[in-house]
């Protein structure tokens, strides 16, 4: 090559990467570190930074399937239409101090708090699965099955074995799974036999021949949620993939220590609404009629409510549920999360807890199965613990539970974490409860992971060297990117 075409391709160069810039600074809905992260990226990384950004820079679920689901959104019948659910029973008595964390739900998914649920804490991750399956097999109608990692080990084949004698009786199964996630079940020997004792099957997200798929949107969007629905008439939210606690394909950081909770009542509708979207927009069955089932006598129970995010929910959603929940507390505030890579807003949210009188207490797991997160998450110590929180690192595995508990009132639970892919890139769903005894429970589920914590403390972070301060910090800034 000649000095001139050198110095063209020097020129190109530098065009393309002011008007990715360029783009980096005028997309709207991303927070200055976000903005920061990439240009830190882009800069220093030439050629490579600019592809990373083409590929993985934007959040794009692709024009076929945004169409699809925006078809599925506007035909499908809306939980208000359902036979009873005007009920006066199913119209929650909220405090004026809480109403507002349901109406910022509703914000997010349209979807209101009712009334008329109740509980059931399951004792550990063996616990539900197997509750499942007993639930499974006492399926009547349908089944309705969610899940981000579906493994074909022991709790996974319980699962899967349950479905089929469902089916053998005559019940109605649908599963759907993440196509990344469960990929170890989708190519084993047990995704053929479902589908061959009739189980009917979906793949969320396909990726399918990589190169093709970048075409038709972000590669690595995930569908995170883990939702069960049985005959209309219960539910099971919480942070547990369809798998062993052993999982065996991150043995080293094993035990996965989860929280998942059995509910009834009109939430389970909500529950189904949400699995009948996901259906419907990756399958041509329409399941409108099971919607539109009248609703059960409504007992009396607490107020709960379905908050669903993701790429094509409103901007900040995840971190707002957070954040409204966490500004709320008076007395106490307690959180566990396996993954923390917070907005800022995010942090000054927790941090402001801790400065104004809430005693407020932090769980993340002593050994992170993502180092770059692990180490992310401990740039953020030394300011939380200024603040007052009381950070704790979990020591036997993963605590994988993503749980939020206020002043003995309130419990948030489900599948999103507090990290960047949570808020920006996964589908999830969550559950906003207002119920005194079931916080109750799942406070002292909370306290009984203490035992198994090391408290971190000021002077130890004080003591970390400056390579590890350096590490830390390193990755913090590119945080927005992982």
């Amino acid at each position: 090559m000649n000095k001139t075409g050198h110095h063209m391709l020097i020129l190109l160069n530098a065009l393309i990467t002011i008007v990715v810039l360029l783009r980096v600074l005028l997309r709207p809905h991303r927070d200055p570190s976000s903005r920061v992260a990439w240009i830190v990226v882009i800069l220093a990384i030439p050629v490579v930074g600019i592809i990373v950004y083409v590929l993985l820079g934007e959040t794009n679920i692709g024009r076929k399937r945004s169409e699809r689901l925006q078809k599925v959104m506007a035909g499908i019948p809306d939980v208000k239409n359902i036979p009873g659910w005007d009920a006066d029973e199913n119209k929650p008595t909220l405090s004026a101090r809480h109403k507002p964390l349901f109406k910022v739900g509703e914000s997010i998914s349209g979807y209101q708090a009712v009334s008329g649920n109740q509980a059931h804490l399951m004792d550990d991750s063996n616990a539900a699965i197997d509750s499942m399956v007993i639930d499974i097999d006492n399926a009547e109608d349908h089944v309705h099955l969610l899940f981000y990692i579906w493994m074909p080990d022991n709790n996974g084949s319980k699962v899967a074995k349950a479905l089929i004698r469902a089916v053998n009786r005559g019940v109605t199964c649908r599963a759907m799974v993440d196509d990344i996630g469960s990929q170890l079940l989708i190519k084993s020997p047990l995704w053929k036999e479902l589908q061959t004792a009739g189980v009917k099957l979906c793949r969320v997200l396909k990726v399918g021949n990589p190169i093709l798929r970048i075409l038709n949107g972000r590669i690595d969007l995930r569908n995170h949620r883990k939702i069960l629905v049985i005959d209309n008439q219960l539910t099971y939210c919480g942070s547990q993939n369809c798998a062993d606690p052993e999982f065996l394909t991150k043995a080293k950081y094993a035990p996965w220590v989860d929280v998942v909770v059995r509910l009834t009542g009109p939430i389970v509708r909500e529950n189904q609404h949400l699995f009948a979207t996901d259906w419907m927009t990756y399958n041509n069955e329409d399941i409108s009629d099971i919607l539109l089932q009248p609703l059960a006598k409504i007992e009396a129970g607490f107020a709960a409510q379905v908050i669903a995010s993701g790429p094509t929910a409103r901007y900040s959603a995840v971190p707002d549920t957070f954040q409204t929940v966490i500004y709320s507390a008076r007395n106490e505030l307690f959180i566990t999360t396996p993954y923390y890579v917070p907005v800022e807003s995010l942090q000054a949210a927790i941090c402001a807890a801790g400065n104004r009188g809430v005693k407020t207490s932090i769980i993340f797991p002593a050994l992170n199965d993502d180092f770059a997160v692990g180490a992310t998450c401990r740039s953020y110590y030394e300011e939380l613990l200024a603040s007052g929180v009381n950070i704790y690192e979990y020591q036997p595995g993963i605590l994988h539970a993503k749980t939020m508990t206020v002043d003995g009132e309130i419990t948030l639970i489900g599948s999103a974490n507090m990290d960047r892919r949570s808020f920006d890139l996964n589908y999830e769903n969550n559950m906003l409860i207002c119920d005194d005894d079931l916080t109750k429970q799942m406070r002292e589920r909370q306290q009984e992971f203490l035992a198994s914590c090391r408290q971190i403390t000021s002077q130890e972070v004080a003591a970390w060297s400056w390579r590890r301060r350096l590490w830390n910090n390193t990755l913090a800034i590119v945080g927005p990117v992982l």
